[in-house]
Formats: structure tokens, sequence, C-alpha cells
């Protein structure tokens, strides 16, 4: 599988209107704007994914696949799903940069009463640790420490290279939040082998500038968090590109639209660790007639290279790999045709069906099997 997540180690939303205030048990992350009277106020969210587990996917499953002289090729992103928005208007856009400090996550949560001071907040990056007000270094480094003092410190560009990461929404958006932050990813992975970089204290989202702080606009988006009940906690998603083909392919490839498409090797059950290879059995469903003294059925025929998988959770029907033409094409060797799916990749614990889309003579279509599988907890 050229796909795969980790999981935040830990997240929490910073409030302007509650500075001292922290969440970081909190089962919904926001990203808002908002104003009382004539005050404005903001809430920005910060998350981490733990520097370890960077390392063993860069270096474990990425490399050395795609990663040669020293180019790291693979594309990482921040998913967020949304819980709840109010008041969203028509066009907005999230940014996300790289933290400068460190922080604590803490046992707070949203309308504890007392506040909960134990952990990262507006003010505090844990108790009596102000959030820090940096010169740089040097002209490669860049900070920026907000609008109101001080909702968080974070890098806007280093060395060279843009890191205030974009996505922008419209009114036909699903409003969830899928932010490429691959030039901070690469830095904080750098910066642990000793090499340049930044370290890796997580990330904050933001509403962008223009609609953060906006006395004449509300905005309410609710996320997920990494404390969810639910099967949408955020993750950081790693996507490279291993496909390969055989030279089978160029002259058993099915040219029937109708061929028969099965997943000879899968279980009902994986364990939620380590990777697995599903190969696939393909065959045309009305083979031409020759003369043989073998079965046509016998041979091992290819789908095209412009195929597809997909994993669908079952109970949702929601999408959790799409179909991608860069990161999901199915490979092939002498074997068969076949993909990977790394199941520590996937929530245990849920029902997932593969999906396979593949145009085959300028006719495009999507083959279920009805291939369900279970990913359960090891131990």
């Amino acid at each position: 599988m050229a796909i795969y997540r980790i999981f935040p180690e830990k997240d929490a939303t910073l409030y302007s209107r509650y500075e001292a205030s922290n969440t970081g048990l909190d089962e919904i992350l926001e990203i808002s704007s908002f104003y009382l009277g004539s005050s404005s106020f903001a809430n920005r969210t910060v998350i981490q994914f733990n520097n370890s587990e960077i390392e063993d996917v860069i270096e474990s499953k990425i490399s050395p696949t795609v990663i040669a002289g020293g180019q790291m090729e693979f594309s990482a992103s921040i998913k967020l799903y949304l819980a709840e928005g109010e008041e969203v208007p028509t066009g907005y856009a999230i940014e996300a940069s790289p933290l400068y400090d460190s922080w604590d996550t803490g046992t707070g949560k949203y309308g504890d009463n007392p506040i909960n001071k134990t952990g990262v907040s507006w003010f505090y990056t844990k108790p009596g640790t102000r959030w820090t007000n940096p010169t740089p270094a040097n002209t490669a480094a860049y900070y920026n420490s907000g609008s109101v003092a001080i909702g968080g410190v974070w890098y806007t560009g280093s060395y060279g290279i843009n890191l205030v990461h974009f996505q922008s929404h419209s009114t036909v958006s699903t409003h969830d939040i899928d932010l490429d932050v691959t030039p901070s990813v690469k830095l904080h992975y750098s910066q642990s082998q000793g090499l340049t970089g930044i370290t890796n204290n997580g990330f904050i989202l933001k509403l962008n500038s223009v609609n953060e702080f906006q006395t004449g606009s509300l905005t309410f988006l609710k996320y997920f968090s990494s404390n969810t009940h639910t099967i949408y906690p955020p993750c950081l998603e790693f996507k490279w590109n291993d496909f390969v083909t055989s030279s089978l392919v160029a002259t058993r490839a099915v040219t029937d639209p109708t061929c028969i498409v099965g997943i000879k090797n899968a279980k009902d059950r994986y364990t939620d660790e380590g990777k697995y290879r599903f190969r696939l059995n393909v065959r045309p469903k009305y083979p031409a007639r020759t003369f043989v003294t073998s079965s046509n059925y016998i041979t091992q025929h290819y789908l095209p290279t412009t195929s597809y998988w997909g994993l669908r959770d079952e109970n949702t029907e929601e999408m959790v790999v799409d179909f991608d033409t860069t990161y999901t094409k199915i490979s092939s060797d002498n074997t068969s045709n076949y993909f990977d799916v790394y199941m520590n990749g996937l929530q245990p614990e849920r029902h997932y069906r593969l999906l396979i889309k593949t145009t085959i003579d300028g006719s495009t279509s999507v083959l279920d099997n009805g291939v369900t599988f279970k990913v359960v907890r090891n131990g």
C-alpha cells in the first residue's frame, strides 16, 4: 500500500477567550473566529505526531522504494474530520505551520470549572511557561507569534522553504481538513537525522489571517480529536508511488470490460500490524477460442495499468482510501496483479470492503466482489 497513516500523540485547542484553559483531553478540536460586543476572539488547534513513528514510515516503509540519492519523494498531509460547523463562510482558508515551542498535552477539557491549567493553552506551553517570542537566529528562519498575545509560536519559513501550508474551502467543500505539510515533515525528519532542519514540535492549525479575528463575521469549525470515540480521529497520511509493472501486461492485459476480476488470497480478518499483499485473479469472461491442449482459464491475465484499488468502510460506506491515479495504482509481477495494504495504518475493530477501479477499452467501472475484512487489535 502506498498510503499509510499515523495518529497523533497529542492535540488540544487554544482559546483566546480563556487564555490559560487547557483542553488536552477534549474529544473536539476547534478552529474558529467570533466576536462578542467589540471584542474578537479566535480558537486554534495544536497537534503533534510522534517523531519515531515518522522516522519508521520514512525509513522502513517508504525507503528504499522511493528514497534515492537523498531525495525523499513522498507527500504527507494532516487530515481532520469535521464534527460540526456553524456560520461557515462561502469561502475561507485553513493554514498549518510547524510549531517553534514544545508543549504539554495536559488533562483539561472545555468547560472545566475551575479551568484546568495542566498543559498547553493560549498563554502557556506548559504550567508556568509562556510561549516564547523568539528572535530569528539567522536569516533562514522566521517566526510568527500571532495577532494576540500569544496563541502559539510557529515557523512561517525556514532555509528558504515556505512553511505556511494552505487549504481553501468553498460552499461545495466537505470542510474536512486535508493539508499537505510535506516540506515541514521533511525538515522534521532531517533534524532528527542530525541534518539541517527544525525540531518536531507538531503543528498549529488556524484560520487564515483574512478570516481570523473578524468583527463582522463568525466561523465555528469543530473537528474530532485523537480522544474521539468515533472512527474519525485525526491522522498524518503519507503517500508514495510504489507502482511496478511486469512486461507480461503488454501481451496479457484483458481488453474486454466484462472480464472477471477476483481477489484470490483474501481473509476475513487481519491483525492491526504489518503489511498484506492482495493478489488478483484476472481472466476474460469469454476467452478467445483457440486450439490448445490446456484450459484457457489457467492463463493468468492482467488488468491494464489504468487500474486502482480503494478501501471503503463497511458500516459508514465512506471511502477510507479513495482511488488515486498516482498512489493506489495496482502493480504487477510475473505472478499476477497485486497491491499492498498496511493493516496498522487502519483503525482496528472496523470492517472494510476492497474495491477495484479500472478502465478497459474506454469503459471505466468500479468492481465490487463483496470482499470484506475486519482489522482486529493484536492482543
